[in-house]
C-alpha cells in the first residue's frame, strides 16, 4: 500500500532502533509507529511533531502477515501499529492490542458511522479507522488485452508477465472468487480447489510480490498483477499505460485500522497520534497523498482538494468501465466545471463566458485528475455482491455541492 516517492521521504523518519520512551523528564517525547510501506504522506509527521512535541519513530512493513510475525517475535517497541481487518480481530483475540481511551481521540466522532462497529472490532474498543479501499487487477492492455476477471491471471497466454501476491490470504481470495466461492468458505473442498489452482499458477507466474509490484508494472518489466485501488492511481502517474480493473466475479472490500499495542510504552503519545491522524484536514491530505478513501466523513477529502486546486476544468480520462456505470454517463468523457472559474481563470473563459477549452496547464490538469480518479476507485467498490462501506451514490450530494458535471 502507497506512493513512490514515499520511499525516498519515509527513510528521513525511518528509525531502526526504537527506544522506548516514556516521556519522563527532560527526555524527549515519542511514539513509535509500524505502518505499511508507502501509506502516509510523510509531510504530516513533521506536522504532528510540530503541533505536539511528540517525536515519530516510524518502521514499515509489507504484509500483514510480515508485521503479526515481527511482533510475535518479540524485541520491539512499538506503540501504533496499523493492521488490516483481519489482522485487527487476530491481535485482539490474541490479546496483543490495548483498549483506547477515546477520551484521547475526539476526532473518533469523525469517522463514518457506517465503518464503525466493524465485525473485526464489534465494540470499538481497540481500533480507529485508518483507510479503506478494494482490491482489483492492474494491467496493461497493450501487452495482455482488455481484462475483466480474475482468470486472467491464471491464462497461460500471460505467462512471464503474471505478478501474484505475496501473502497466502489475498491469493487464495482471489482463487476463490476465480472459481465461484465464498471469500469466507470454510468448506474444505472449496479450499483445497482454490489451492490446487495457486499450485497449477505457479509456473507461469513472473513472480510474487508485495510492494515490488509499483517498479515492475510502472517500468513495463510485468504487466499484470493483483493489487489496491489507491496504489493503481500511484502507478498511472508514472505509467499511463496502465489500467485498473474491479473483476466480474467479485473482490473485497477491506479497512486498514489504527491500534495500540498491549506492550506500548507511550500510549498516552499513541492515542495522539491516532486522533491527529483521524482530523478532518489531515485525513484528507493523507487520502489525497496516498490514493485511500478517509473515513472521516462521506467525501469530505475530496471536497477539501476540490476547494484547494484552484477550481479549474479538466478532463478525466479513462475512467474505470464500472465508474461510467455509477455516473451514468457511459462512454462520454467527464468534464469537472468548478465554482468560481469565472474569477480564478479568466484566461479559460470563452467569449460567451462558458468553459469550453481544456486547461492548459498539463500537470496541473493532470494531478486533479488522478485526484478525482482516486475517488472514482475507491467508490466503485460496491460489485461483490456484499454491503460496501458506501457508494458513489452515497457521496455524490457532498461532491456535487462542490463541483457541476457537464458531459460533451
Amino acid at each position: 500500500m502507497k506512493k513512490a516517492v514515499s520511499l525516498v521521504m519515509c527513510a528521513v523518519f525511518i528509525v531502526c532502533v526504537f527506544a522506548g520512551c516514556g516521556g519522563s523528564g527532560g527526555e524527549k517525547q515519542v511514539v513509535n509507529v509500524y505502518n505499511w510501506g508507502e501509506y502516509i504522506d510523510p509531510v504530516l509527521l513533521d506536522e504532528f511533531e510540530a503541533e505536539t512535541g511528540i517525536k515519530v519513530n516510524y518502521k514499515t512493513y509489507e504484509s500483514n502477515e510480515q508485521m503479526y510475525s515481527v511482533l510475535r517475535q518479540g524485541g520491539v517497541n512499538y506503540d501504533v501499529v496499523i493492521p488490516s481487518d483481519y489482522m485487527v480481530s487476530r491481535l485482539i483475540d490474541e490479546d496483543m492490542l490495548a483498549e483506547l481511551n477515546f477520551d484521547n481521540i475526539p476526532n473518533y466522532a469523525l469517522v463514518d458511522d457506517s465503518l464503525k462497529n466493524m465485525t473485526y472490532d464489534p465494540e470499538n474498543k481497540y481500533s480507529v479507522p485508518y483507510m479503506w479501499g478494494t482490491v482489483g487487477i492492474i494491467y496493461d492492455p497493450g501487452v495482455v488485452g482488455e481484462v475483466t476477471g480474475w482468470g486472467a491471471l491464471f491464462d497461460e497466454a500471460n505467462a512471464g508477465q503474471i505478478l501474484m501476491f505475496d501473502n497466502s490470504r489475498d491469493a487464495m481470495g482471489i482463487a476463490l472468487k476465480y472459481l465461484g466461492y465464498s471469500l469466507n468458505t470454510t468448506d474444505e473442498a472449496e479450499l483445497a480447489a482454490a489451492f490446487d489452482l495457486l499450485k497449477k499458477q505457479k509456473p507461469i507466474l513472473q513472480g510474487y510480490v508485495m510492494d515490488q509490484i509499483f517498479d515492475k508494472l510502472e517500468s513495463g518489466e510485468a504487466a499484470i498483477g493483483p493489487y489496491y485501488a489507491g496504489d493503481y492511481l500511484t502507478m498511472l502517474e508514472n505509467n499511463p499505460n496502465l489500467k485498473f480493473c474491479i473483476p466480474e466475479e467479485g473482490t473485497n472490500v477491506f479497512v486498514d485500522a489504527m491500534c495500540i499495542l498491549k506492550s506500548a510504552e507511550n500510549k498516552e503519545n499513541a492515542e495522539a497520534f491516532i486522533n491527529f491522524m483521524t482530523g478532518a484536514q489531515v485525513s484528507a491530505t493523507n487520502s489525497d497523498f496516498i490514493g485511500y478513501t478517509s473515513p472521516v466523513g462521506d467525501a469530505k477529502a475530496l471536497i477539501t482538494l476540490i476547494d484547494s486546486a484552484a477550481k479549474l476544468q479538466f478532463y478525466v480520462q479513462e475512467v474505470p468501465e464500472v465508474a461510467w456505470d455509477l455516473l451514468d454517463v457511459a462512454d462520454r468523457p467527464l468534464t469537472i466545471i468548478y465554482d468560481g472559474a469565472r474569477n480564478l481563470a479568466p484566461n479559460l473563459l470563452a467569449e460567451d463566458g462558458s468553459v469550453g477549452i481544456r486547461v492548459t496547464h498539463e500537470e496541473f490538469s493532470r494531478n486533479l485528475c488522478m485526484r478525482f480518479k482516486r475517488a472514482i476507485v475507491s467508490t466503485s467498490a460496491n460489485v461483490s455482491g456484499e454491503p460496501a462501506p458506501r457508494s458513489f451514490a452515497d457521496i455524490s450530494p457532498e461532491i456535487l455541492a462542490a463541483v457541476d458535471y457537464v458531459c460533451t
